[in-house]
Parts: C-alpha cells; structure tokens; sequence
C-alpha cells in the first residue's frame, strides 16, 4: 500500500509546464524529478541498445551453432522472437498504464500492494540482473578488443589483460552515464542507425565475400552436435538460449520513462518495436552468418577470445575481420552502456520507496540530472566482478548466467500477476491489448517458466566439473542473498511506493492538450 513520504512538498508547477505524462506521473505520487527530453527515436534506442542484437547474436552465436547448428539457429531464432513479443505485448500494457521508471519493480508492486515482498524481490533481483548484464556488456566488449589483437597482432591475450581492459570498459560506461540524460539517449538513437548501418555491412561483406557459400539445405536442415548429450530434441532446445539471451533487454525503455516525452505511449512503443526490429534484423545477420560459415568444428575448435572472431577470419581474412569486430564491439559498448543507465534508475526508484539503504544517497542527481551514486555502485560491482574472470572463467561465466535468468525472473512477476490475477491492473494506459490480453500474457507466462528451467539445466554430457552449468547455484546465491535482506531489514521498512507527491485531481485539465 502507499504511504507518504516525510519529504517537503515541491512548490506547484507552474501551469504551463505540467504535461499529460507528468499528471500522471502525480497520480501515481511521484514529483516530476528529471526533464522530459527523449523523444520515440531516445526511447526506442535504449530498449534497441540494451538489447544489443549485433553484439548477443554474435557473442552467442556459438551456443546455438553448436547445440542444434544451422536447424536450431534458424528455428530456435523465430520461435523464440515470437514468444519474447507475447512477452514484450504484456510488459508494454502495464507500462502503458505505470509510466515510471521502476518498471517491473513498480508495476508489481501496484498490482499486487498486498504483498510488498513480491515488489521487494522484483526490484532488488532485477537491479542486480541489470548490473551484472552491464558488467558482461563490458568484458565483451574486453574480449572484441581481445580478438582484434589477437586478429591483428597474431598474439594471445592473457586473462589478466581481458580484465584490465574489462575494468577501464566499466569505468568509461560510468563517467558516460554521469553526463546524463541527454548523452544516453542521443548514443542509443545513434546506436539505432549504427545497427541497421553495421548489420547491412556484415551482411553484404559476409555474402561477397565469403570464399563457399553453403547451400539453402545446409543453412535450413543441417543439425550439428558438440555437446555430447543423445537427444536430438534436447540439444536443439539448448540452442534456443541463444535467442532468448540476445533478445533480452526490451523493458529498458520503462526505465526512462520520467525522462520521456508522452512516456505513457512511447515507452511501450519503445519496448515492443525493440522486439520487432531485432527480430527482423537479427534474422537477416543469422542467415548471413549461416550462409557464411566455412567451418564449424574450425569454430568450435578456435583460439580466439571470441569464436565469432574465427568465423569472420575464415570467412572474409584478416582485414575485414578486424572491422567486422570493430563494428560489433562499438555496437557492444554502446549497449552495455544502457545496461548501467537501467541499472542506476532500478537503484534510484528503489532509495525513493525506501527499499535500498541509504536511500537520500542514492537519490541524488548531478547537475546532468544522472543519479550518479548508482551509477558508480554499478561500476564498482562490475569491476569486482571482472576481477573473477582472473581466477575462474567458470565462476565469472556462473555469475553472469544467472543474470539472463534474472532478467526472465523479473519478467515472469508482472506477468504471472496478470495470469492469476486478471483484475489487478485497474488502470488501463493508451497502449492496451483489450480481449487478447490474457492469452497473449498466459503464453508468455508458460514460455518464461520454461525457459528459466531450460537456463539451469546442463548443457554438456558427460557432466564434469569443468563443464557443469554453475547458473543454478548462482541465482540460488542471488535468492539466499534477496531473502536475507527481506529478513533483516525489508520487511521492517518497506511496504510499497512511497508517495513523494500529492495529487490534485486538478492536474488533470492543467495537463490537458
């Protein structure tokens, strides 16, 4: 339930300055805190950054090559997509009618504001997920730059130095984010266009360039195997992970949603058409790839920091290898970049309804309007994390998985609520699903629990030490990790969306066009 903040009232807006979104940032009890200065091209371009359909398709492009081939790339990829747009149909209908920037977090607690621990975990499992998504963004992008001078200068690159790198990747996402507002949203709508730019190149140097094209048959029939385990079915469902870890990441646009002009219908728009677009221009980057690759057990068997790195080599030599990352690795930064701009407003929306410690720290802005504390503490933990990539690429690989899982756990909160509890969204915003809404979200619902089990289980046989899928104890530390602070100190002190402002049903005809 809301309850009100001892913070001082703000001095009334100025009539001409309370917009339709601001009225209902008032009626949800937030005071208008950043400047509305992101328009659909900013909005669409964060989900479309965070998402990073570029740089997940070719970081994980060998997980689906080599657990089902071409068969579960092409396959797995639709099949997925369709699925992820049930899942971003339903989160764009609760954003519609919760424009504000904690999202998930918030729109679970809304539904549901008889059980704040449902809110309490949201919001806390989903700004760790988002800070360990930023910190994998930024060791890739330490592992692209791996690759090209292992490409360029034929030498191998030492974990210590892929960390190093990692670390000065981190700190360059924070001092970006600090800029503000602004900066984030012109590199996401530049990151749009570098997108579509960079995916036409890939595709077109793929294509001319590649020495043998492989047939049709190969790219839409052929299974490949490398992961030891007998069935078939099996192995093709392991690579369906691929899809689903590349297109994580179109909620991001709620997360600017105080930050966006007419919030209530652009930032859904934002969060389905990320979806949309990524289906399309993924599917065309994958065929190229397909068509393309000239050896997959070269792949498998690879040096490289990165295996895609081999794929390119084989494909295009050793100079267009080298821009063929650089054009990824750019798109990669950019894309975890955002996944720190989520992270801090997670942080922020959490301090402001008394769910974080040292809340009046955390909801501090600079003069660039960036609540910087979050920032940093993200950047810290991301460097710290780095840090295990030394001693373990298995620990490192264990903490970063359970982010992907933590993300489809924070998806799977408002949508189960919509499943079980049809009623909870009393309010409807202008983005609405009408009488399709309970199928489109009892699908999503059934693909997320599938999914979220399918994350946890081994993805080679025999099952060894060195190749168990440590994701499962990972977000079971996670959860052990949520639950002692519910214990300790949530449940004392939170109980919901603290109000910050008063709403004056006024507003209303003040907001009005």
């Amino acid at each position: 339930m809301d309850v009100e903040s001892t913070s001082k009232s703000p001095e009334p807006l100025p009539v001409e300055t309370v917009t339709p979104s601001d009225a209902r940032l008032h009626a949800l009890g937030y005071r208008t805190e950043f400047r509305r200065e992101m328009s659909l091209a900013g909005v669409l371009g964060i989900s479309f950054c965070a998402i990073g359909i570029l740089t997940g398709m070719s970081s994980a492009f060998q997980t689906g090559l080599f657990s089902g081939g071409p068969l579960g790339l092409f396959w797995g990829w639709n099949i997925c997509s369709f699925f992820m747009l049930l899942i971003a149909l339903g989160l764009a209908e609760i954003c519609s009618a919760y424009p504000t920037m904690g999202g998930l977090y918030f729109w679970v607690c809304k539904m549901k504001p008889d059980m704040p621990i449902l809110g309490f975990y949201t919001g806390w499992i989903y700004s760790i997920a988002m800070i360990f998504t930023g910190t994998s963004g930024n060791l890739s992008v330490a592992l692209y730059l791996a690759s090209l001078v292992e490409v360029g200068q034929q030498r191998a690159v030492t974990r210590v130095e892929i960390a190093a790198m990692a670390w000065g990747v981190n700190i360059l996402s924070g001092i970006i984010n600090t800029i503000g507002t602004r900066a984030i949203g012109g590199m996401s709508a530049f990151n749009m266009w570098w997108t579509l730019g960079g995916t036409v190149v890939l595709v077109v140097t793929l294509l001319v360039k590649a020495p043998v094209q492989n047939s049709a048959e190969f790219v839409f029939t052929d299974y490949e195997n490398f992961t030891g385990w007998g069935s078939r079915g099996f192995v093709v469902l392991l690579g369906f992970l691929q899809a689903v870890y590349t297109l994580e990441g179109c909620e991001t646009a709620a997360q600017v949603a105080e930050e966006a002009t007419r919030a209530e219908l652009l930032a859904p728009l934002g969060v389905v058409f990320s979806i949309v677009g990524s289906w399309v221009i993924g599917l065309a980057y994958m065929l190229a790839l397909l068509f393309s690759v000239q050896s997959i057990s070269g792949v498998q068997q690879t040096s490289y920091a990165l295996p895609i790195a081999q794929l390119y080599y084989d494909a295009v030599g050793p100079r267009l290898t080298l821009m063929c990352l650089s054009v990824v690795a750019i798109a990669q930064f950019m894309a975890a970049v955002t996944a720190f701009t989520a992270s801090s407003r997670l942080l922020y929306a959490l301090a402001r309804d008394d769910a974080l410690p040292a809340r009046h720290a955390y909801m501090r802005l600079n003069k660039w309007q960036a609540p910087y504390v979050g920032v940093w503490t993200s950047v810290a933990i991301g460097c710290a994390v780095s840090c295990a990539y030394i001693g373990s690429a298995i620990a490192f690989n264990a903490i970063l998985s359970s982010a992907a899982i933590a993300v489809m756990l924070g998806y799977l909160q408002p949508i189960l609520i919509r499943v079980f509890w049809p009623d909870s969204l009393t309010e409807r915003g202008p983005f609405n699903l009408g009488r399709f809404s309970w199928p489109i979200n009892a699908a999503a619902c059934a693909f997320t629990v599938f999914v979220c089990v399918l994350f946890v289980l081994p993805t080679s046989h025999p099952v060894t030490p060195d190749n168990m899928n440590y994701a499962v104890v990972a977000i079971g530390g996670l959860l052990v990790i949520v639950t002692i602070n519910w214990l300790l100190w949530g449940r004392k002190t939170f109980t919901g969306p603290v109000r910050t402002f008063i709403y004056d049903t006024q507003l209303d005809k003040i907001g009005s066009p």
